[in-house]
């Protein structure tokens, strides 16, 4: 199949044929004559399968069709003022993104796209939505400023587009979401694209789609398996930190992204690789959005070569050459280990996901494998194998997500399938280290930490609110 074959307008077609695109992904392919149709959407995509394009270009193609038959009317009609098309995405760097690919799309075609992003300046946020707006990129905050002080109507939407909408639950935008659905016209198209459906996302779609034509494909990294997975134990932080710096030394690692379980241990990390010598960096909420946006310009031309990032702000990054991508501390949701391995292995290319896990992590190394269907190999670096003995719960049963087989050494890593000191996937159940901490970016803020020097165990946790839209 090809994008003619979806009958997309030409002056779309014409767009991604310059761009180099021929054929839909899977995605694209289900959602597009759907939504050409004119139908409320559910999809369930991960990143990188496409669903930027799946919504964007039916949503395109009608503000052209509407555009061409007014034209062929003969018609003078005062230009709406918009925008036309509203697209909320979680996080800025997402929706500069979702703002590139639509201004990618119309390039032949005199279409206004706009995007309104917490932490950018107002005044030309405001200059620019005095003009008329085709395509208006937001996220939720600030399109609600924007509502408030009146410098925005939504009077005029005809196609309302919530991607990664888990995401913008998960940051507590379940009221600002639903206000701003409120201020749309009823009879607008809703495509929402969310990368898990759950019980609270159901809840919310059924208060913003119609009898929704429900497209799903498999997450990514189910649907590339050249993704190599690796578990190695640790006995406290320390030792986490000591194969952080024996990974980050390695030729292998051409580009990585490495998480940490909240902005302050990002700052730290990045501190101490780049007092290594490496080319790091930290990225998160808390930084000012022209820090972000540059150190996200320095991650794809290679000046910076690893870089340590929260859940939050890695969401919706598109950088296609990351080799690798290291958990220093796992996620307590084991969905968000799914989207963070997929930020390697894109395009068909190999890629490979390193685990970190400290003795606290029995229950999110559980929770993960349960979801992906598969024990997470076991690795040890030689020099470094933990010195205490994890005992292993038993191996969830259900499948669903192929591990791709027996894994590579890596410098003289040592692979391990026997039960014992430092060889299953799940170790012990008790014990103070760096995994017992909540990943928190808009949330949870832990007491200050250790400094990263220390080679002391980190015991304790205390969160507190820290709040702040993207």
């Amino acid at each position: 199949m090809t994008f003619s074959d979806l009958n997309l307008h030409p002056g779309l077609l014409r767009a991604l044929e310059d761009a180099g695109h021929t054929e839909p992904t899977p995605i694209q392919a289900q959602a597009i004559p759907v939504g050409l149709e004119r139908r409320d959407v559910l999809a369930t995509a991960d990143t990188g399968t496409g669903k930027t394009g799946a919504f964007l270009l039916p949503s395109l193609h009608r503000l052209m069709e509407t555009d061409d038959a007014v034209a062929a009317s003969g018609e003078r009609r005062m230009r709406p003022r918009g925008p036309r098309v509203l697209i909320l995405a979680p996080t800025r760097e997402l929706a500069r993104q979702v703002t590139m690919s639509a201004r990618t799309y119309v390039k032949f075609r005199r279409l206004f796209v706009v995007d309104v992003l917490g932490g950018a300046p107002f005044g030309p946020q405001v200059r620019d939505l005095s003009r008329p707006v085709d395509v208006l990129v937001a996220t939720p905050g600030r399109l609600l400023d924007h509502m408030r002080r009146r410098t925005v109507s939504l009077n005029e939407v005809e196609v309302l587009i919530l991607d990664e909408a888990d995401r913008m639950l998960d940051m507590g935008f379940a009221e600002d979401i639903a206000a701003i659905g409120e201020a749309c016209p009823k009879d607008r198209q809703t495509l929402l694209f969310t990368a898990t459906l759950d019980r609270r996302m159901e809840a919310v779609a059924r208060n913003l789609v119609r009898d929704p034509a429900r497209v799903a494909v498999e997450s990514t990294p189910a649907s590339a398996p050249k993704i190599e997975q690796r578990m190695l134990w640790a006995d406290d932080l320390g030792h986490k930190r000591r194969l952080l710096r024996h990974f980050s030394a390695s030729p292998e690692i051409q580009k990585a992204i490495i998480f940490a379980a909240t902005k302050r241990d990002a700052d730290e990390i990045a501190a101490e690789l780049a007092a290594d010598g490496h080319a790091a960096a930290a990225l998160h909420g808390d930084m000012r959005q022209e820090h972000r946006t540059r150190t996200l310009s320095k991650l794809r031309d290679g000046r910076v070569r690893l870089l340590v990032a929260t859940d939050v702000a890695a969401r919706g990054i598109d950088v296609r050459d990351i080799t690798h991508v290291i958990n220093f501390d796992l996620p307590r949701n084991p969905e968000d280990y799914v989207h963070r391995i997929g930020r390697t292995g894109r395009a068909g290319a190999e890629g490979v996901a390193i685990s970190f896990a400290t003795r606290t992590d029995r229950g999110a190394l559980f929770g993960i494998e349960r979801l992906i269907g598969s024990p997470v190999p076991v690795h040890t670096v030689p020099g470094l194998e933990p010195t205490q003995r994890f005992d292993a719960p038993n191996r969830p049963k259900r499948t669903g997500f192929r591990n791709n087989g027996p894994a590579r050494p890596w410098h003289g890593e040592r692979k391990h399938t026997e039960r014992g000191h430092g060889g299953h996937a799940h170790e012990g159940h008790a014990g103070h280290g760096h995994g017992d901490r909540k990943p928190a970016e808009r949330g949870d803020r832990p007491v200050r930490a250790a400094p990263w020097k220390s080679e002391g165990n980190r015991s304790s946790y205390k969160g507190g609110r820290n709040g702040g839209r993207p």
